[in-house]
């Protein structure tokens, strides 16, 4: 399976971006999907997924609300739509596939396979 990913960009705090992940190599319907992020010096942290079985989403205690993760069936993508960020949302964001149980869905070490990343900068 490969992911790719893309859509990263530099924003002003309070505005908006749209990160995608182009899914290839597999059946995409068989995988959960996520997105992680990470700054430097930092472990790498739990954003949003979006489980393969009912399509339920979960998010990490910051998003507060703010992001939408989603699946594009059409297109095997899934977009992460980031709505009111401010600066600490900055960093490399990666997507992620496999198939977590809910237990471990937040842990980066139940995906197997990861994107090469996109650069989130919030400007203040």
């Amino acid at each position: 399976v490969q992911l790719q990913a893309s859509g990263g960009g530099l924003v002003q705090a309070g505005g908006f971006l749209r990160v995608s992940c182009a899914v290839s190599g597999d059946t995409f319907s068989r995988y959960s999907m996520a997105w992680f992020r990470q700054v430097p010096g930092k472990e790498r942290e739990f954003v949003a997924a979006i489980r393969w079985s009912g399509g339920h989403t979960y998010y990490g205690d910051f998003v507060k609300g703010r992001f939408t993760i989603s699946k594009d069936v059409a297109k095997n993508a899934v977009d992460l739509q980031m709505n009111s960020l401010n600066v600490e949302d900055t960093a490399v964001y990666y997507c992620a596939a496999g198939r977590p149980i809910l237990s471990n869905l937040r842990q980066k070490a139940a995906y197997y396979y990861w994107g090469q990343g996109t650069q989130v900068t919030v400007s203040s």
